[in-house]
């Protein structure tokens, strides 16, 4: 019996039917509602529930032998610094424990490339990049950063526990005004603006299939970068439009221009009460170029990951049999 946490989400949609497909018998957690696709199926139970309830938790780890904690938030609003804590930090620290009182089980942790330290001067970063306490790191990062923490503490503590730390996780999903597929509506609805900066992405089938990988291997008390390569947005708008056959954004934004758009949506955000279009962390996130590396993972399952221009394809065409409107 496998449990998945976060059983709604990217990650955790697909990886559950990659693990129907291998007759495994699954118990999905979720908080609010089960895709259409998912519900009725044999062999999958779904929990209503979320991962600060330590004593649901506890429950469900009884009869199961491996736990892929995929739940978690993505966020960079000032609103949102508490809720960070409570699931990227609390939670995952509840999912611990529940796995520590049933001996034998292994975790797989969904981290984040955010919570892979910085080198300034350093344009390739790695599992091994040491991690260091800076205001530049965003709260959301430190969130994944200390969550991860407890999954070390964890395995001190006698766990058998992988983390897999993606880049930017590319998927089709229904509501495409969340997660990576925000992106995807952005060129869909033909926005004119761009940034200079790049962005490390992945195919949610790679990270999936890596987790699997991981899970029934006899790998432990490792972390591994799932990460496919670099691309500018410019590359990225451009590939997504030619897919929609729409037009890309034109208009490069310019750093002072970018800085003054964050300060102006902090105000507004102060003013209204609503969360921030932009942040001053995505402000300066979007400038960045840096790779996050994939040899290690590769090295350890000999794993190749999907061209990205061939998971933007892929992402387009299962888009558009998703939303009628494309």
């Amino acid at each position: 019996m496998v449990l998945v946490t976060g059983g709604t989400g990217l990650i955790g949609s697909f990886l559950i039917k990659e693990l129907l497909k291998e007759g495994n018998r699954i118990k999905a957690l979720y908080r609010n509602s089960i895709p259409d696709e998912l519900q009725s199926v044999p062999n999958l139970t779904w929990v209503k529930g979320d991962i600060l309830d330590s004593a649901l938790l506890e429950l469900l780890v009884q009869d199961v032998d491996q736990v892929y904690h995929c739940a978690g938030l993505v966020s960079y609003a000032p609103q949102d610094a508490n809720l960070l804590k409570e699931i990227n930090i609390i939670g995952t620290s509840n999912v611990v424990d529940a796995c520590l009182d049933k001996p034998g089980i292994k975790l797989c942790h969904v981290s984040s490339i955010a919570a892979i330290g910085h080198v300034k001067g350093k344009q390739v970063f790695n599992e091994n990049t040491k991690w260091e306490a800076s205001s530049e790191h965003s709260v959301y990062a430190s969130s994944k950063y200390f969550g991860e923490l407890e999954v070390w503490r964890g395995i001190a503590e006698g766990l058998q526990g992988v983390i897999v730390n993606p880049s930017v996780v590319l998927g089709p999903t229904l509501d495409w005004s969340r997660s990576s597929t925000q992106l995807f509506k952005y060129v869909f609805e033909e926005r004119a603006f761009y940034t200079k900066g790049c962005a490390n992405f992945v195919d949610v089938r790679d990270v999936v299939a890596a987790m699997v990988k991981l899970m029934n291997s006899e790998t432990k008390s490792e972390r591994f970068i799932l990460n496919a390569g670099l691309l500018s947005y410019k590359e990225f708008f451009n590939l997504v439009a030619d897919c929609f056959k729409k037009k890309s954004p034109q208009i490069r934004v310019p750093n002072m221009l970018a800085e003054i758009v964050w300060r102006t949506e902090h105000l507004r955000s102060l003013i209204t009460g609503k969360k921030p279009l932009i942040t001053k962390e995505t402000a300066r996130i979007s400038k960045k170029q840096h790779l996050y590396s994939n040899d290690k993972i590769k090295e350890v399952l000999r794993m190749e990951f999907q061209a990205l221009p061939e998971t933007i394809r892929w992402c387009c065409q299962e888009l558009k049999k998703l939303h009628t409107e494309i």
